[in-house]
């Protein structure tokens, strides 16, 4: 089997997993991971941040996306402009985002554009990862780009229960050495305090 093929395979059993996890343990991991992303002194120190907006199963960013709002951080989100491409689109109120393709929040036209390099704080999603920051995207390489280009500080967020230490890796796959789940934050595979 290539690694193609086992990815595909990993991602139709993450995504049977995802499934059956109940709503109370989404919305109660997505709220601690949310709450220990505000606390970092990585973002705490950062001026510009950089976030995925979470949207169907993926982990409801959104206080995190109000707490940097409220903190003044300078905040900008993905908007998907091609296969595989997006742009960092800044936003200054959560009413910036209106539905986009596929119904995930997009920001409006017209919001200024960011730079990856302008980024000190970006947070990156995942189906699944491993505690090193192997991670197990969507498929669609949009991050993969992302992070072949950028230089900051970049957490992963999982939820716990869908961590797996076999993920299958591709030469152009970017790890992310910082992972943050519920259950705390691992630096290349190693759990340190929050």
């Amino acid at each position: 089997m290539t690694v193609q093929e086992e990815k595909k395979v990993l991602r139709k059993e993450l995504r049977e997993v995802e499934k059956a996890l109940p709503d109370a343990y989404r919305a109660e991991a997505g709220s601690v991971i949310c709450a220990r992303l505000l606390a970092l002194p990585e973002y705490r120190s950062a001026g510009t941040v950089f976030c995925f907006v979470g949207a169907g199963r993926e982990i409801d960013t959104r206080p995190f996306l109000e707490g940097a709002l409220c903190d003044a951080k300078r905040l900008c989100v993905p908007l998907c402009v091609s296969m595989g491409v997006m742009e960092l689109w800044q936003i200054d109120a959560m009413d910036r985002l209106v539905p986009g393709a596929y119904g995930i929040p997009e920001p409006v036209k017209g919001s200024p554009l960011v730079g990856a390099d302008e980024v000190d704080f970006a947070v990156i999603p995942c189906l699944s990862c491993s505690r090193a920051g192997l991670r197990l995207g969507k498929g669609g390489g949009f991050y993969d780009r992302f992070l072949s280009a950028y230089r900051g500080f970049a957490v992963l967020v999982c939820p716990e229960r869908l961590v797996r230490e076999d993920i299958p890796m591709e030469p152009h796959d970017r790890p992310v050495p910082r992972v943050l789940t519920e259950a705390g934050l691992y630096e290349r595979g190693q759990r340190t305090d929050v």
